[in-house]
């Protein structure tokens, strides 16, 4: 008997495919949520550090440019109109306000105030592009092994119940249901695993990305303090 349910067993096709559709319509359902989490996922990765490369050259090439010694209207003139790096505009934004405080010729009082806020807004818009998506990572992250689990508990629940209706326990009939089952706890596995690591790894990115540009701000409005007060 148990060289009869061997042979049974080894005629089937454990194939992850052949697996997939032999599951439940609900072990099926939580097969491709994981599928489609981890290609999002994934896709995300991909820009995070296309994304987050670009920024870095940006910021790169326009501190050259600050630090190179062109007078700041110039430098204004140059990339105020359409600024594309965040470190652009985050200075185009302290350079609009400043402007704004000299009509007339005369200072409005508080333009420090106001030009600190003006960077302090621009920080905020680049540091909410930069942390877009990451939010989905932390969360696939953290449920996907738990959905997959479900799909498991499920896969063998209904095993259990093919047992139960063929009284059946040979390898024959376990086997096909188990291995279904455990898919899916390995689909949840395989997309919160990456997740979780390129969300740890992207987040310190950006942190040091804003880092960057907090300092930047912080330069730049030690250098229009000093003008002010002269």
């Amino acid at each position: 008997m148990e060289t009869e349910a061997l042979a049974a067993a080894s005629e089937i096709d454990f194939s992850v495919l052949a697996l997939f559709l032999r599951a439940t319509f609900t072990v099926k359902i939580v097969m491709l949520i994981l599928i489609g989490a981890s290609i999002w996922s994934w896709s995300i990765i991909i820009q995070k550090f296309i994304n987050y490369r670009k920024a870095r050259q940006d910021a790169d090439m326009f501190d050259r440019a600050f630090w190179s010694g062109e007078p700041l209207d110039k430098l204004y003139e140059r990339v105020g109109a359409e600024p594309t790096g965040a470190n652009e505009k985050i200075f185009a934004a302290a350079m609009t306000e400043w402007e704004r405080s000299h009509r007339g010729g005369d200072l409005i009082a508080g333009a420090q105030q106001r030009i600190d806020r003006s960077m302090d807004v621009a920080i905020a818009r680049q540091s909410e592009k930069l942390n877009n998506g990451l939010t989905f990572l932390a969360t696939v992250g953290s449920i996907a092994p738990f959905v997959g689990l479900f799909g498991t508990v499920w896969g063998i629940k209904n095993a259990f119940e093919q047992i139960a209706i063929q009284q059946n326990t040979n390898l024959a009939v376990v086997a096909p249901g188990i291995a279904e089952a455990l898919v899916a706890t390995a689909l949840g596995l395989l997309a919160a695993i990456p997740a979780v690591i390129f969300y740890n790894k992207l987040s310190a990115d950006a942190d040091r990305l804003i880092g960057g540009y907090d300092s930047f701000a912080d330069e730049f409005a030690t250098i229009l303090s000093r003008q002010l007060d002269s």
